[in-house]
């Protein structure tokens, strides 16, 4: 399985989703530039998190227009794998692979800390060595994490694959720290192949950085694929 990490201006987590993928996986992985034709034959693209053209408009608003995204739209209608990290999530929102937006945190304030997380579904490409229920500690750093959208357009389009949560998996106002609609930390598509979240997996996959719980997300990755 290969994987492609798009590098959009102004992202800044693209080395950190490699090392992974690379390092710790030991996969075929490579760098796509935002202005590339074609994914250059990858089976899992990542759109990593940052602030892609500097946030302008609003996160994700210009590199949707990004001249890769057709690519990835098209990877994403064949069934190919694609995982938005943060800034990644934001620009499948306005790319309409997945429905709702993204407003401003809560507190209005960045927010950089752990979390807790609560696995919804198993039934994706990136939570398939997971189990309902399942709680993750993954770190979140951005400041505009506070998703919302039309109940039915989401119930339509989407299915909720994590809840922030408390330690005890329970979905409370105090373990949200954005003030996301449902506690919603991160969506799939139908078909569970594009998955989009706020917190950061990338670097929570090694014991060295204080946790390896985000490494079950790519793992699934790896082993969806194989199993296809």
């Amino acid at each position: 399985m290969r994987f492609g990490i798009v590098v959009f201006p102004g992202s800044n987590c693209e080395r950190d989703c490699y090392h992974v993928v690379d390092a710790v996986l030991d996969s075929p992985v490579r760098y796509l530039w935002h202005a590339d034709a074609d994914l250059s034959g990858v089976d899992c693209v990542i759109l990593p998190g940052g602030f892609s053209y500097g946030d302008y408009l609003r996160p994700g608003a210009i590199a949707r227009f990004a001249r890769i995204m057709r690519a990835v739209e098209e990877h994403a209608a064949r069934g190919g794998l694609v995982l938005g990290i943060c800034n990644g999530f934001q620009i499948l929102l306005e790319a309409g692979l997945l429905p709702g937006a993204m407003l401003r945190n809560r507190s209005l304030k960045f927010q950089c800390q752990d979390v807790f997380v609560r696995v919804e579904t198993a039934d994706t490409a990136f939570t398939s060595m997971c189990r309902p229920g399942q709680i993750l500690r993954l770190p979140i750093k951005h400041g505009d994490g506070n998703y919302h959208a039309d109940p039915r357009d989401l119930a339509a389009r989407a299915k909720v694959v994590f809840r922030y949560c408390d330690a005890d998996g329970r979905v409370v106002p105090e373990a949200n720290p954005n003030g996301s609609m449902d506690g919603i930390a991160g969506l799939a598509n139908l078909a569970g192949n594009v998955v989009g979240l706020m917190p950061h997996p990338e670097v929570c996959a090694e014991p060295e950085l204080g946790g390896t719980d985000g490494l079950v997300l790519l793992a699934s990755a790896l082993r969806y694929w194989e199993e296809r």
